[in-house]
């Protein structure tokens, strides 16, 4: 153990993690030239097309350092938005250090500060990175100032690099060689094993990937998953190489995998602990909390008939995302479908993309909301409101409760203005301003989460010119004047339009929602009144004005009141269809209205 170094690589989203660590690869001889590709570890075609990571990334790198000796070090590379931050903290949980990677040409940004925390949590030993220092705009003498004032340390000890050139790689190496700790634990214990991500196989069912804290594990080995009390035989465990290799047994300090033929996606708990079912451990690892979802919306298959392929496709999805929360649900509608839970708008927008690309699902996403807390007049109950249908009465109720966070927005001084403007238009309070250097401004925010769902990060980015960097985190529950608005097509509520929002904003939403239907629903034989109300009162109105087929073509000449008496009874008619007439509303239009724009 005295030679394994295990550490992960965190940073604000695009600062160069991942070209950093094909780098490293590279250097150590992990992939050879002819496999190499950009972003190497990046595995889904969704990663390499936006630049982005979403899943983390373990990796065996095999090392001979100058004095000779041989290390096997665990590489985690993590995504650096903050809708996949629980991927970085289960990544940290398995190690003992983390290079902290900061872009030469931007500096310190929200999220580099957001994962430095996480990390100091753990007790992991930082090492911190300019990177990009081959750019033209690089400002090294102002960013080392930047990580001195929010690491501490020396200057010297600061690595500078380049994951373009490929330079100070060895720096880095010998940086992780002499300050990452090498693993504690005793490879006699009982086995005691943190599962720490998995991910689904057609042909070998769930296969784990694990971090040993205490003893041995071997293949053929009966283990028991202790939050399941299940145990099963370990047909096979192996390191993870750019392939799965496969061992006889992995000690205490190493990252691995294991096979155990499990189908069941809910058999396996990321978080769990893994032991012996002979020698079992005495208490389990103090995995990672449960994951709390931000934003919520209703996911439904196009074709009723795909409900069951749905449900699996989510439970497989599962694995691979830990954070995704999902339960069943039923809208009028739109039938079947299911509750999700995601941890901002970008994870929603890559569950979408995922189950239509990696099971071949077409899917509609409702309008995506956040969670409410409402108490009752009686006895001050608590219910929790994922969907607006949930609300009680207003009789009975005696407040709603909506979810706040505290934004930290790093800027440049002279977009200050436009984002103060912006943060108070989503009813926020501004808390604090710190200059941290001459041109960089740190503001601190109080705003309702419900406000940043939709085109804040969006509207954030076009106002700064992409210089504004944003991390959140949830506070509290706070009172607010909340509303149920409903959508009326000749009076009757379609409940996959209903919505939870701020009195103040109703208005303006029931209108663009009225407008836009207005465009989208097919004209019937009869007049639609389309209206958005709150409660009785209605708010906002369209009319889509009846298709008239021309009675009078057959009459011509003679007298009026034959004309008069076709149009009367034609007008008879229509009144008649008014009234027993249902407003079809087409697929298309429910997908268009409750597309996220």
């Amino acid at each position: 153990m005295e030679n394994f170094r295990n550490f992960c690589i965190i940073a604000h989203i695009d600062h160069g993690k991942s070209t950093l660590a094909d780098r490293l690869l590279e250097h150590t001889e992990t992939i050879s030239n002819r496999d190499m590709q950009a972003q190497a570890l990046d595995d889904m075609d969704i990663e390499r097309e936006r630049g982005i990571t979403i899943k983390s990334h373990a990796i065996q790198m095999d090392y001979t350092h100058t004095d000779g000796k041989d290390y096997t070090i665990n590489l985690i590379d993590t995504p650096g938005h903050v809708d996949f931050s629980y991927e970085v903290s289960r990544s940290i949980a398995a190690c003992e250090g983390a290079l902290l990677i900061v872009d030469a040409t931007q500096g310190i940004q929200a999220q580099t500060i957001s994962n430095l925390y996480l990390a100091i949590e753990h007790d992991l030993e930082i090492i911190p990175v300019i990177n990009k220092i081959d750019m033209d705009s690089a400002m090294i003498e102002e960013v080392k100032d930047q990580i001195i004032d929010l690491v501490g340390g020396k200057r010297e000890e600061i690595v500078l690099a380049s994951g373009k050139t490929g330079q100070g790689i060895d720096e880095i190496m010998e940086a992780i060689i002499s300050r990452v700790p090498s693993p504690k634990g005793n490879v006699t214990e009982p086995l005691q094993a943190l599962i720490f991500d998995s991910t689904f196989n057609a042909y070998r069912g769930v296969i784990a990937y694990f971090r040993i804290m205490n003893g041995k594990l071997n293949k053929g080995d009966q283990v028991r998953f202790m939050n399941t009390g299940n145990e099963y035989v370990a047909d096979e465990v192996g390191i993870l190489k750019m392939e799965n290799v496969a061992k006889k047994s992995i000690g205490a300090g190493n990252v691995g995998y294991i096979i155990t033929g499990i189908k069941e996606s809910k058999e396996i708990k990321v978080g769990d602990t893994i032991t012996l079912a002979k020698n079992p451990c005495v208490e389990a690892i103090q995995g990672f909390e449960d994951v709390k979802p931000m934003v919520f919306a209703g996911i439904f298959p196009i074709d009723n008939d795909d409900y069951e392929d749905l449900r699996d496709s989510l439970e497989k999805l599962q694995l691979n995302d830990a954070s995704l929360v999902y339960e069943p649900e039923t809208s009028i509608a739109l039938g079947f479908g299911f509750r999700c839970g995601f941890l901002g708008m970008l994870h929603l927008e890559i569950i979408q993309e995922r189950l239509w690309r990696e099971f071949g699902m077409s899917i509609i996403t409702t309008v995506p909301n956040v969670s409410y807390r409402a108490y009752l007049k009686k006895g001050d109950k608590e219910l929790i409101i994922n969907n607006p249908q949930d609300l009680p009465d207003i009789m009975l109720m005696d407040r709603v409760e909506e979810p706040y966070i505290v934004a930290q927005i790093i800027s440049k001084p002279e977009y200050v203005g436009s984002i103060m403007s912006l943060c108070i238009e989503k009813r926020g309070e501004i808390k604090n301003q710190v200059y941290l250097t001459e041109s960089r401004v740190e503001l601190t925010f109080h705003l309702p989460l419900a406000e940043i769902v939709f085109d804040f990060y969006d509207r954030l980015k076009s106002i700064s010119r992409g210089y504004a960097s944003f991390d959140y985190e949830i506070t509290d529950y706070r009172k607010s004047d909340l509303v149920k608005m409903d959508i009326k097509l000749n009076g009757d509520n379609v409940d996959a339009f209903s919505s939870l929002i701020h009195r103040d904003k109703a208005q303006a939403f029931g209108r663009r929602i009225c407008k836009k239907l207005r465009e989208l629903l097919p004209r019937q034989q009869f007049q639609i009144a389309i209206q958005a109300a709150i409660g009785a009162k209605v708010i906002a109105r369209e009319t889509i004005s009846a298709l008239r087929k021309d009675v009078t073509a057959k009459c011509y000449g003679g007298d009026i009141t034959r004309k008069r008496k076709l149009l009367e009874k034609q007008k008879a008619g229509k009144k008649k269809m008014r009234q027993i007439g249902s407003v079809e509303v087409p697929q298309k239009a429910f997908l268009d209205v409750l597309k996220l724009d």
